[in-house]
């Protein structure tokens, strides 16, 4: 009888010194988070400032810190790192602060009950949907490109490990001189026919408000777009669900994760939404505020927006690097401001939106770090177990962010300390909309659906350009088209073999950006102290 082959033992986040390092980890990540969400209105990407973290431990020279030379314990390190930062700023702050900006303290903690359960629904949707047909784990994923190769070339060093630092360095004194390093090196691993729809969408959104006085966001052309665009882009993950046939990119790679995994995954993860949004409803009091008609729908609505804003932010993040989490939530606002919620109904609304998304695309990040590091998906089982380990490591760190906003939310807000972009959802729900408004979003809902079904679920075009459309950047746009043009003749005069030096560079410029982004901001708010 043929033995049973032996999977390769992953190191565990439930380690006893391994898991006080992540409690560590994740009670700093989320400060920063907080700190930075409600001071500056950003939050930086700390993979790497984890995996930074867990490369210097792997360096002293104390007998139990040896074992966090192996970067799969570096990797749990800064997945808990990442995930503690973006859940405490984005998935728990940013909610809880709407609520209490339109009066009512006495949601808040109801409020911060039901993003912390959607943000925990959010990562274990992202669990069994990561490496399927939809969000493959050979897609581009830049920021865990960046982390992993830092910390592969801590390890291995050598050539590589030069053009990375150089990288990091070319990074950080281009971000210095305002350049965005960061979308450079998204543009040298990126999928390019997304980043030139994304490019196209910045440099819209940039310049054409000068050429004709017409202010995009007033008419609505982004929100509509990605309305379009996010519409097709659902259709088009349905049918992948629905597809029993591999297509030609999962024959070319074995996804470990099948179209009933990702069924499985979305399916049941919108009757959890479905839950949560009911539970919200049941102890905010909105039972008494709205129709039984009306709660139905809105409790629907609440859990369609959940996960339909989630899977556009993971595909943005996928292709981009970037996520429109805020603006994502912005758009499903207004959609419920036109079928008539209530003002506190459209602020828990908005609420639970955006607490949806961002855990999404940071722990598919982390993965992607992770599948790198594991040998890209070699080693099935052992890809499995890491991914399994991961997802342990992030859920820890949920639970400490969990605890670090429930405890200290209370002197953010006696300090009218509160993510600036609450502020926006507050002003859009106090100044209510008209009929205009849906004659726009559905206008421009068209040409978002076109592109987005030409591109097709490979290319993603419709969502990137819609994204590109929702960020005032236009000097980003110019970059990653700048990029793009650089990678083309790399590639024209060296071949297929410069490839894996571009990634390394863009790893770089990533990384390079990332640090000098977190630690100018840090600087910041001691000045701002």
């Amino acid at each position: 009888m043929e033995k049973m082959k032996k999977v390769r033992a992953h190191p565990s986040p439930l380690e006893p010194g391994t898991l006080i390092l992540i409690i560590i980890l994740s009670a700093m990540g989320a400060i920063v988070g907080l700190e930075l969400i409600t001071r500056l209105g950003t939050t930086p990407n700390t993979s790497i400032i984890g995996a930074l973290v867990a490369i210097v431990l792997a360096q002293v020279p104390f007998a139990f810190l040896k074992k966090y030379k192996d970067v799969n314990r570096q990797n749990l390190l800064q997945t808990a790192i990442s995930g503690s930062t973006f859940s405490a700023a984005n998935g728990l702050m940013l909610p809880i602060g709407v609520i209490f900006l339109m009066g009512r303290p006495d949601l808040v903690w109801p409020m911060l009950t039901g993003a912390a359960l959607a943000v925990i629904t959010d990562a274990t949707i992202l669990y069994f949907s990561f490496d399927s047909q939809a969000f493959p784990a050979q897609g581009a994923w830049p920021p865990g490109i960046a982390t992993a190769e830092a910390i592969k070339t801590a390890a291995e060093k050598g050539k590589s490990g030069i053009v990375l630092v150089l990288g990091i360095i070319g990074g950080a004194v281009g971000k210095y001189f305002g350049i965005p390093m960061d979308i450079l090196g998204v543009a040298f691993i990126g999928n390019a026919f997304a980043l030139t729809a994304f490019g196209i969408g910045l440099l819209t959104r940039g310049y054409f408000p000068q050429f004709t006085d017409i202010d995009l966001m007033k008419v609505y052309l982004p929100h509509g777009t990605m309305i379009g665009a996010g519409l097709v882009a659902l259709i088009q993950i349905i049918k992948i669900i629905k597809s029993e046939k591999n297509s030609e990119d999962e024959n070319k790679y074995k996804v470990t994760r099948s179209a009933k995994d990702l069924k499985k995954g979305l399916g049941k993860g919108y009757f959890v939404y479905i839950g949560i949004a009911l539970l919200l409803a049941v102890v905010t009091g909105l039972m008494t505020e709205m129709s039984f008609g009306m709660l139905v729908l809105w409790v629907i609505f609440a859990a369609t927006a959940a996960i339909v804003s989630e899977l556009i932010v993971g595909i943005a993040a996928m292709y981009s690097g970037w996520f429109p989490a805020f603006a994502t939530a912005l758009i499903f606002l207004v959609l419920g401001m036109l079928i008539g919620f209530p003002p506190v109904a459209l602020a828990l609304l908005v609420g639970f939106t955006a607490s949806t998304g961002p855990a999404f695309a940071d722990m598919a990040y982390d993965f992607k770090a992770g599948w790198v590091l594991r040998g890209e998906g070699k080693d099935i089982e052992f890809e499995k177990e890491g991914r399994k380990q991961q997802y342990i490591a992030e859920i820890i760190a949920f639970m400490v962010a969990i605890l670090m906003v429930g405890f200290v939310h209370q002197f953010y807000f006696a300090q009218d300390l509160i993510p600036p972009v609450d502020r926006v959802y507050v002003a859009t729900i106090e100044a209510g909309t008209n009929p205009e408004v849906a004659k726009y979003l559905l206008l421009w809902a068209i040409p978002g659906a076109i592109i987005q079904f030409v591109g097709g679920p490979s290319k993603q075009l419709g969502v990137l350009f819609a994204t590109g459309l929702l960020i005032k950047s236009p000097i980003a746009g110019i970059t990653v088209l700048v990029g793009l043009g650089i990678r083309y003749l790399v590639l024209k005069i060296k071949g297929k073999e410069a490839e894996g030096m571009l990634y390394i560079v863009g790893a770089g410029s990533i990384a390079g950006a990332a640090l000098f982004s977190f630690f100018k901001s840090t600087i910041r708010l001691g000045k701002i102290k």
